[in-house]
């Protein structure tokens, strides 16, 4: 089980029509040459300042399970598409390229690849799909979070989405990225099973409905979990704390309450009378949790308030990743048989040629980074790294859960203090080194002398 997500047995057919096609006709041509893919985003969605590289794990352990089986082979036969040969060529098709890629958890900015595929063309071609689908979301939700994480400052967060997301791999997806995003945790107990990251949930408010009172429901609730969190607005939040203050004094030493929960209305105004309220009954230590429509700008303006909030649980907004649902990630062929290719149409130039980026840092902090050709050495850290030989995960691609968190607080860490920001329109500078430029002019010019 790759501690990314659940994958089926076979993944080859989860790719779009036009790679089998595209995938026949190299095969008649013979036209499968040493072909360079790099998967790469555009531009940067909504008000982001930068994306986490994310879906590492979870590519490469697709990538090497990539099979058709016979059922596969026979629903292909089926479409009247496919030649005899090719379809056996497809049962017996194993990958056997190599892939060069960004750490997981690495700070990423638009035209840097995330990937890299150096693979006979068919073989790269095949994996498209699949690739682009295991980065994109992966991506998306971890820069969500992290951007939660830093409106925190600190406190909890706590993955509540799953409910709300779309589908269950996307729960599972949002709930790892969430952790290695520097979450505590999640909601969801399978994301605990699978990947082995804490969980979290106590009650609903069905359960202080089915109760003849909020303090029946919350007595009971203290005796079977000791140190729990109580939901305390299901029928008035600041009379729910009146209940909660009432059980310390009659349970004595049995009352043991680690939280409350508010889940709606003004949280600001809420948590400060809340948090007076447990003061003055000498509960200093019950701390306060929040949840109900929150996204990393609401955290941010409630703690700038002054709000004496210690954990949060988000949800919708980063199950959807509400403010920017999609990122414009595409994967590009860049060489084939040993030369630079490029494509030219409007607002979608690719620069042509296998590369290499650059970071260079100052003072512990980011300060720039170049996108060169894979030939050039140029100052500063290279950041992409093999991680797969003919088909195979090398050891060291294989990083745990923490030790792509702790990548990820060291990244977030070096980044220039604007750029942690929620607001703002500051942008790191990402060069565009001379070899990569004059390569895509001279193809330019090509191109025009050709269409003359």
């Amino acid at each position: 089980m790759s501690e990314s997500g659940p994958l089926p047995p076979s993944t080859a057919m989860f790719t779009d029509l036009y790679e089998l096609t595209m995938a026949q006709a190299y095969w008649h041509d013979r036209s499968d040459q040493t072909a360079v893919f790099e998967l790469f985003y555009r531009r940067l969605p909504g008000d982001r300042h930068w994306i986490l590289a994310t879906g590492l794990d979870d590519a490469l352990e697709a990538i090497e399970r990539f099979r058709f089986t016979d059922e596969d082979i026979d629903y292909l036969r089926n479409q009247g598409l496919f030649r005899e040969d090719f379809l056996e060529y497809l049962r017996s098709f194993r990958f056997t390229g190599d892939a060069y890629a960004l750490p997981e958890g690495t700070l990423v900015f638009p035209q840097q690849p995330l990937i890299q595929i150096v693979a006979p063309l068919l073989e790269a071609q095949l994996i498209e799909t699949l690739l682009l689908n295991r980065f994109h979301f992966a991506s998306l939700v971890a820069s969500k979070a992290a951007r939660i994480v830093l409106a925190a400052q600190g406190r909890t967060v706590v993955d509540f989405g799953s409910r709300r997301s779309h589908g269950i791999d996307a729960a599972l997806t949002m709930a790892r990225a969430t952790y290695l995003a520097g979450g505590a945790g999640t909601s969801l107990v399978e994301a605990g099973e699978k990947f082995g990251i804490p969980i979290f949930g106590t009650m609903a408010h069905s359960y202080i409905q089915a109760h003849t009172s909020e303090r029946e429901a919350f007595r009971t609730f203290i005796k079977l979990f000791p140190g729990t969190t109580l939901l305390v607005d299901t029928y008035d939040t600041l009379g729910g704390v009146e209940e909660v203050i009432a059980l310390s004094r009659e349970m004595e030493g049995e009352f043991d309450v680690g939280a409350v929960r508010l889940d709606s209305g003004d949280l600001l105004e809420l948590s400060l009378r809340t948090r007076s309220r447990l003061d003055e009954a000498g509960l200093r230590n019950v701390r306060i949790f929040a949840s109900g429509d929150l996204n990393e700008h609401k955290i941010a303006r409630l703690l700038a308030a002054g709000a004496p909030i210690d954990g949060f649980g988000v949800g919708t907004s980063l199950a959807v990743c509400e403010d920017a649902p999609a990122l414009d990630v595409v994967y590009k062929l860049v060489e084939y048989a040993g030369n630079p290719v490029t494509k030219l149409s409007t607002g979608k130039v690719v620069y042509p040629a296998r590369k290499q980026v650059f970071r260079q840092f100052e003072g512990g902090r980011m300060t720039r980074d170049i996108l060169a050709h894979q030939a050039e050495d140029l100052p500063g850290e290279p950041l992409l790294q093999p991680v797969m030989r003919q088909g195979q995960r090398f050891d060291a691609a294989r990083r745990s859960l923490k030790e792509i968190r702790d990548h990820v607080k060291q990244e977030i860490q070096r980044l220039p203090e604007e750029l942690r920001s929620l607001e703002g329109t500051a942008s790191y500078p990402v060069e565009i080194s001379a070899r990569l430029l004059e390569e895509l002019e001279t193809l330019r010019r090509h191109r025009e002398v050709g269409a003359r």
